[in-house]
């Protein structure tokens, strides 16, 4: 987990109108470059037959589209070269058609015939995509669903991506997804024309990638003890508790992973984080390490381990792998060689962040590598590090990448930068000529709470329109070295699939839309009343999120009696807002918020929900006064 703790403030875009879905009647997520609306519909017949003319690169389209009309509208799918009379064509244009790029398409529906044209199959995938959001919700059902009437609005879109890269990175390292979980996180992404899944795969609290040359790393390093709570304050595990809980990826599920990935043009960044976040690799091979003692290290479950105040970290046990040792180097060597194997995509992530240093600074080894050397700090040991990992990554025909703390101490010559903490490092980066992705904890932490209620303690917040205002290009740097971003889901306090996904979304809605569509078309209100039909379509498919955005925000000032004065903030526009200081449950028969409000002066508790009209639309919320206290300026 990223610690860097900072205050997010909730910000608009635009004034918070009323969220309604835009005029149109369309709710495409991300918005597409050009639309125009037409008369009439097209009516989805029982039987599609769908012309694919050359079918070469296009089976994983088409199987995409069988399952999707199959599965909620009980459509069968004629599959046919030539078809005069086709419902449905795919078009993969004989004459490259620039604009678009391998990844864009034109879309036409008319009453008679729906035409998705792109230069290459991901484009088509995409144009599906849009199309399957013009049909009604109900298609996102993974049952047959009756007395739905299946038709699309007549319109021509013309859309192609803004970036090359549009990520979202899954931790699974921290907690064990298995592979059909991974694969049912890609399904989601791919709905919205993301492209890239960074696995983080390597940590302290597990390794979950088998590497057959070195297999302690799964027997040993992949299992740790089940503790259920709060994260990094569990009780260390007593020597008799089972080590047990945990799992990894065999290299035969990896592969089925990447092809799964493939088929729906998503590519599979992976990672391994080193030298420090490397708990799970000391304890399966000590002699990494530059710490005697690193024998009797066990993989981390939760329990206190680093300690994260003041500027620099530091490690109440050795989590870092000892750039001093040559083993460390041959043993990164036997990694590399069998993840460049295993992943076909250009790079390989190696992490580099929150290396705690305190050890290093106590090893001989060390001490006699900065001599020799000419090291002056710690930084440039790290550096020294990162350089020699970067020429074994690049021996496996990969490019290196790692998060922005790779910079201190001096960059690698061709080394890519991933910026988390803020956009500073990607900005440096990029001024030296570098590749950049930016995935900014103030903009893209999937892990940070939602609302200031409601949510599983952690310390920052995230909010839907905060994320939605991102813009990953910097003004000072050139355009062309932001290959894209990204936004991140650290999984130490996420246990399962369903609170995965329940992070995840609609944040991962305004980060597809961000890097994706014309930045130009940007707009608050007009992007939730699209997100709010969008979740009517997460529900037909049982997929959690979060309605976190219908939880107003608190802010608190101190009256001079000492009392609170507190303001309540709306983030979803058009709602209005009832609550109650007497520990009672309002509804809309209680005061309605219009401006701040003085809490009396022995309550305890503010208690909100948010209503639409006479609809309730937010969860009942309680705010203690005590907590308002302590933030109160």
């Amino acid at each position: 987990m990223k610690k860097l703790i900072m205050l997010l403030g909730c910000c608009g875009l635009h004034a918070l109108s009323f969220g309604q879905a835009p005029n149109n009647g369309l709710s495409i997520i991300p918005e597409p470059v050009k639309v125009t609306q037409k008369a009439g519909k097209f009516v989805l017949p029982k039987i599609v037959v769908l012309e694919t003319g050359n079918p070469a690169g296009l089976a994983p389209v088409i199987a995409y589209m069988k399952k999707k009309l199959g599965a909620a509208a009980g459509t069968a799918v004629a599959v046919k070269t030539v078809a005069p009379t086709a419902s449905i064509k795919f078009v993969i244009n004989k004459k490259n058609d620039p604009p678009i790029g391998a990844e864009g398409y034109n879309l036409s529906v008319t009453a008679k015939k729906v035409v998705i044209k792109a230069n290459a199959p991901a484009g088509l995938f995409y144009g599906v995509q849009t199309f399957m959001q013009l049909l009604p919700k109900e298609i996102e059902s993974k049952e047959f669903v009756k007395g739905v009437k299946w038709t699309a609005p007549a319109v021509d879109i013309t859309d192609y991506p803004r970036f090359e890269w549009r990520g979202l990175m899954f931790d699974v390292a921290r907690h064990f997804f298995t592979k059909a979980e991974v694969e049912q996180y890609i399904d989601n992404m791919v709905k919205y024309k993301l492209n890239l899944l960074h696995l983080h795969l390597t940590d302290d609290e597990g390794w979950r990638v088998e590497i057959k040359s070195l297999p302690r790393l799964t027997t040993v390093g992949a299992y740790n003890v089940k503790k259920v709570g709060q994260f990094g304050t569990f009780t260390p595990p007593a020597a008799d508790e089972p080590r047990t809980y945990g799992g990894f990826y065999t290299q035969e599920d990896i592969k089925e992973l990447v092809q799964y990935a493939k088929d729906r043009f998503v590519n599979i960044l992976p990672e391994v984080d080193v030298p420090g976040h490397s708990l799970a690799a000391v304890v399966a091979y000590p002699e990494l390490s530059c710490t005697p003692g690193a024998d009797k290290y066990v993989v981390n479950s939760g329990e206190p381990f680093m300690n994260w105040n003041g500027p620099h970290n530091t490690a109440i046990v050795d989590n870092t792998l000892c750039p001093a040792n040559e083993s460390v180097y041959v043993f990164l060597d036997k990694v590399m060689t069998e993840i460049a194997q295993l992943f076909p995509f250009g790079y390989i992530h190696v992490g580099g962040d929150e290396c705690a240093k305190n050890f290093w600074e106590q090893s001989e080894a060390i001490k006699a590598l900065m001599v020799k050397e000419n090291l002056k700090t710690q930084q440039e040991v790290q550096s020294y590090f990162e350089k020699r990992l970067e020429k074994i990554v690049e021996s496996k025909g990969k490019k290196f990448m790692g998060w922005d703390e790779i910079l201190e101490g001096g960059l690698g010559p061709n080394a890519a930068v991933m910026s988390w903490r803020g956009v500073k490092g990607g900005i440096e980066a990029a001024k030296m000529g570098h590749d950049v992705v930016m995935s900014p904890t103030t903009f893209a932490y999937l892990d940070y709470m939602q609302s200031d209620v409601n949510e599983t303690k952690v310390y920052a917040k995230l909010r839907l329109n905060k994320t939605y205002e991102y813009e990953p290009v910097p003004d000072s740097v050139d355009a062309k070295l932001i290959k894209g971003a990204q936004a991140n889901l650290w999984t130490e306090q996420v246990y399962n699939i369903r609170q995965a996904e329940y992070m995840t979304w609609p944040r991962g809605m305004a980060i597809a839309e961000l890097v994706w569509s014309p930045k130009e078309k940007k707009s608050w209100p007009y992007f939730f009343g699209k997100v709010e039909k969008h979740f009517e379509r997460f529900d037909e498919a049982e997929t959690k999120y979060a309605p976190s955005v219908y939880d107003p925000s608190f802010s608190a000032t101190k009256n001079p009696d000492n009392t609170l004065k507190i303001t309540l903030t709306s983030e979803a526009p058009g709602l209005d807002i009832y609550y109650s200081f007497d520990n009672s449950f309002p509804d809309n028969f209680y005061p309605k918020y219009t401006a701040p409000i003085d809490a009396p002066k022995d309550a305890t508790q503010l208690r909100v929900i948010t209503y639409r009209g006479k609809k309730v639309i937010g969860r009942m919320t309680t705010m203690p006064l005590a907590d308002l206290a302590k933030k109160a300026k």
